[in-house]
């Protein structure tokens, strides 16, 4: 299985998932011009995508889904309530007739000769999820927007071979930063995102001998930076209640703005 963020944060997150015969986007938050851009840096093309699977409504995460959805007729995976939303979303565009296919949590399907399991999240949107996909005796998962994690989700993200995981914010850059108040308890709140230190603690959760790449997603660009969130998950991981040190297994950080290195399981 292959796993590569084209772009992630919060101006805009897309991601490609794959194997050698099957391609998905998760989410399309970016232009077509630059969803296309990444593909073709990964020898694939929007034309060929078997599937889009949407996690939620927010732009930062379907900015490009119109244009993508008229133009190649890609069909697009989510749950009712993010459909609903979907079609909502006068700036997208009119969706063509049929490309909707309606999926739920907890309930596996398969596109190609990938077995995707969406599962349920806690943010601020109609209906999110998070997706996990398995192939071949192998697994990953995406898992970002978390206002929280919980046992549920830790379920979910057991048994792991690569795992995007978000790493939002850092707790006090957040609380001295600018955002309005509001805004910060938004961020913080069960709906929101999860912190740098709170994926450290997640990742401990999950970890086992055979989940070898992580890449930590979805900063945030006013309240994180990669250094920050790369060495607050690292010192939680080898400080954790845990056999493994973090050297153990490999961390990065998906860029913003560039294809990141693509992980292959």
């Amino acid at each position: 299985m292959k796993l590569c963020s084209i772009a992630s944060g919060s101006s805009g997150n897309c991601i490609f998932a794959g194997s050698e015969t099957t391609s998905l986007l998760v989410d399309a938050g970016i232009s077509g011009k630059r969803t296309e851009a990444g593909l073709n840096s990964l020898n694939r093309t929007v034309k060929e995508l078997d599937g889009i699977l949407i996690t939620h409504e927010h732009i930062d995460h379907i900015q490009g889904l119109g244009v993508l959805a008229r133009r190649y007729q890609t069909p697009i995976y989510a749950t009712g309530g993010t459909i609903e939303a979907l079609k909502r979303c006068t700036g997208l565009g009119k969706f063509p007739d049929g490309i909707f296919h309606k999926i739920y949590a907890d309930e596996p399907f398969e596109i190609g000769d990938i077995r995707i399991q969406p599962f349920a999240i806690s943010h601020d949107a109609a209906e999110p999820v998070g997706y996990r996909m398995e192939s071949c005796g192998k697994a990953m998962a995406i898992a970002t927007d978390l206002g929280i994690y919980n046992d549920y989700i830790i379920r979910h993200l057991k048994g792991l071979n690569a795992v995007l995981l978000e790493a939002n914010h850092d707790e006090n850059m957040l609380a001295v930063g600018p955002y309005p108040y509001p805004l910060k308890q938004r961020i913080a709140g069960a709906k929101g995102h999860l912190s740098n230190t709170m994926a450290g603690h997640l990742l401990c959760e999950i970890l086992h001998d055979d989940l070898k790449d992580v890449l930590l997603g979805h900063l945030s660009k006013e309240n994180n930076y990669e250094a920050l969130a790369f060495e607050t998950v690292a010192c939680e991981v080898t400080t954790g209640d845990n056999p493994y040190r973090s050297s153990d297994f490999h961390i990065a950080v998906a860029k913003r703005s560039e294809v990141s290195p693509l992980i292959e399981v």
